[in-house]
């Protein structure tokens, strides 16, 4: 069974950094591409990054392409995003997912973790 358990959110203030960390277990993590979404309240979830299954492909929505950067370390089967000069519009519950299929590297995913709170305030 997939389990993806995030940590690393938080309280910070506009300009400030934060790192998250999407910890997975139950099959061979480095066969799956990984992403990070984010749900605002009261807004649709959207997407934030996405990588593939070896780190060699990576993708970026807009609001964020410049201060936030997505990597992964397949030793520890962990996702991981980098949060530079965040601005009060980043706060939302920031989610990890994972494909059920190997080698996809599309914006279908399947699995999901239960979030962790990014808040920053101005």
């Amino acid at each position: 069974q997939v389990q993806l358990v995030e940590s690393g959110g938080g309280s910070v203030q506009t300009g400030g950094s934060l790192r998250l960390s999407c910890a997975a277990s139950g099959r061979t993590f480095s066969s799956y591409s990984m992403a990070w979404f984010r749900q605002a309240p009261g807004k649709e979830r959207e997407f934030v990054a996405r990588i593939s299954w070896n780190g060699s492909l990576m993708s970026y929505a807009d609001s964020v392409k410049g201060r936030f950067t997505i990597s992964r370390d397949n030793t520890k089967n962990t996702l991981y995003l980098q949060m530079y000069s965040l601005r009060p519009e980043d706060t939302a519950l920031y989610y990890c997912a994972t494909t059920a299929s190997p080698y996809r590297y599309g914006m279908n995913y399947d699995y999901w973790g239960q979030g962790t709170q990014v808040t920053v305030s101005s």
